[in-house]
């Protein structure tokens, strides 16, 4: 079975090495887009502490970090050990003791359906800040043994050399659908055709583009986010726990010595990408309220990307109805690199005719919107 997947972020690179380890006949191809949201995003694996309560997203975002127990250690059977993942744990921080109890509570009731939660702990204002230094005084918190984080353009580049590794090709150029009648049959890259049984786009904030021309208007913008590096020379910073403050944006530590702070959250900015002074300042801002430590901190870089967020802010999923060959996966916001490698397996699943393991019916990519059901937020 030849398979075209179309955008090589991490949700396109999952679907490909899970297809691929199928025996499948795997191309990716990519346009190498600046501001791809896998390569800014953040990569914070804590989906148990944020307010979705609609049963069925709630469901595939847990299931999303759950998946990675089973990821991790298949990809490193591969000799892909650089994901920059690590079960550092997470902290929810506040000064207001009734935002950390409602939290606790939270936390503990999804544990009993969820025990890789681990451990939840209420912290005292100088155990939160032994665990992260740059942090305030005044914060206490609670700690989440299971939350991780995880490099999202390490991770992407892991599993598309796992997706070679079992056969698939990977190549950069400019992309087009071919349609004939109800049926994409194949895709142009440059100046040659590929042809294929399926073909599955998973391009992210672009893929609108590319289905106009089969008369599909996927309902997808691009929401820019700003996301900060800091480098603190001298400090070890591979144990720091991600830090969730009220709100939607976080700081999160990764292991040379650098700490991410983020993001905006831009509608109507289109594909402008730039760093703006207005971005920068918000998210400097927000993170030294929070860790005030920062601010001897070196501005190493400030990341673009472009979240896809459809109408409702629910991820698109599944085949395209009334067209035949064709899959989307899209739509995962600022929770792509939770839900994106889990989302890769089951579209594999949709591709090769068998049962996914979760229920997609929900996220049927040209379903009807409805925006009174949008996950209440922060997603991060």
């Amino acid at each position: 079975m030849r398979i075209v997947v179309v955008g090589a972020g991490v949700l396109g690179a999952s679907t490909a090495y899970h297809l691929a380890r199928e025996g499948a006949d795997v191309a990716v191809v990519d346009q190498a887009h600046e501001g791809r949201a896998t390569a800014a995003g953040a990569g914070i694996l804590c989906p148990w502490a944020s307010h979705v309560d609609d049963p069925a997203f709630y469901e595939l975002y847990a299931a999303g970090a759950r998946y990675y127990s089973d990821l991790v250690p298949a990809l490193s059977e591969l000799g892909e050990t650089d994901l920059g993942f690590r079960r550092a744990g997470a902290l929810i921080v506040s000064t207001d003791p009734t935002e950390l109890k409602s939290a606790e509570s939270l936390l503990r009731d999804r544990r009993m359906e969820a025990p890789e939660i681990g451990d939840v702990d209420r912290l005292f204002p100088r155990e939160v800040k032994a665990l992260f230094p740059p942090l305030r005084a005044d914060l206490a918190g609670i700690h989440v043994a299971g939350g991780a984080r995880v490099d999202g353009r390490r991770l992407a580049a892991s599993l598309l050399r796992a997706a070679e590794h079992h056969g698939a090709t990977v190549a950069r150029g400019f992309v087009e659908l071919i349609s004939r009648g109800n049926r994409v049959p194949s895709v142009r890259l440059d100046d040659r055709e590929i042809v294929a049984d399926a073909v599955v786009i998973t391009a992210g904030a672009w893929s609108p583009a590319l289905l106009r021309p089969l008369g599909i208007n996927l309902p997808i913008q691009p929401q820019r986010g700003q996301i900060i590096h800091l480098h603190l020379p001298g400090q070890e910073t591979n144990s720091w726990p991600v830090v969730l403050p009220p709100g939607s944006h976080y700081l999160l530590a990764f292991d040379d010595s650098r700490v991410v702070a983020g993001a905006t959250r831009e509608s109507g900015a289109g594909f402008d990408y730039r760093v703006t002074a207005a971005g920068q300042a918000e998210v400097l801002s927000e993170a030294l309220r929070i860790a005030p430590g920062l601010g001897a901190a070196t501005l190493v870089e400030t990341r673009v990307g472009f979240r896809p967020v459809s109408l409702d802010g629910w991820p698109l999923l599944g085949q395209v109805r009334n067209v035949e060959g064709l899959v989307i996966g899209n739509g995962l916001g600022a929770a792509g690199l939770t839900i994106g490698p889990l989302a890769g397996r089951l579209l594999a699943d949709v591709v090769l005719d068998r049962q996914p393991a979760l229920d997609l019916a929900p996220f049927d990519p040209l379903r009807r919107h409805e925006p009174e059901r949008m996950p209440q937020p922060p997603l991060r």
